[in-house]
């Protein structure tokens, strides 16, 4: 595939999480798909991501990713990104609604094969959004 087919491929990822529409991600990860930094509990292939994604939209449904820089070649895409939403669910299945807005940065590379994502490596800066949160370390 080409550098702007995974391009598209991966807006295609980011418009689905940003809508909620999650179910999408089916479409666009490969089933064998490995994450190379996944989250606890994030489970394999795109039921793991849906997985992901709808706890974060559950506890910041107004979930925002917005790609700041991007560059890709054959196989691959990288970009820088900014997150932001607000603390309206439980998140990480025990930091109660906060009612906060959080803004965290994060990097991401995806390696794609025939059109889907088949690896994923990637981090976003969790302990921002906990200290945004007001969640105190010994508290973790």
């Amino acid at each position: 595939m080409s550098a702007q087919a995974n391009i598209e491929t991966q807006k295609k990822f980011g418009e689905a999480v940003n809508t909620g529409h999650l179910d999408l991600l089916r479409d666009l990860i490969s089933s064998d798909s490995i994450d190379h930094d996944p989250s606890p509990g994030q489970g394999t292939g795109p039921e793991g991501y849906i997985k992901f994604f709808k706890m974060m939209r559950t506890a910041f449904p107004d979930l925002k990713v917005e790609v700041e820089q991007l560059v890709a070649d054959e196989d691959k895409v990288a970009f820088a990104y900014t997150i932001t939403g607000t603390h309206e669910g439980v998140f990480m299945e025990e930091v109660q609604p906060t009612g906060k807005k959080i803004k965290a940065r994060g990097m991401q590379i995806s390696k794609f094969e025939n059109g889907k994502m088949t690896e994923r490596w990637g981090s976003s800066d969790e302990l921002g959004i906990l200290k945004q949160l007001g969640v105190k370390l010994e508290e973790i």
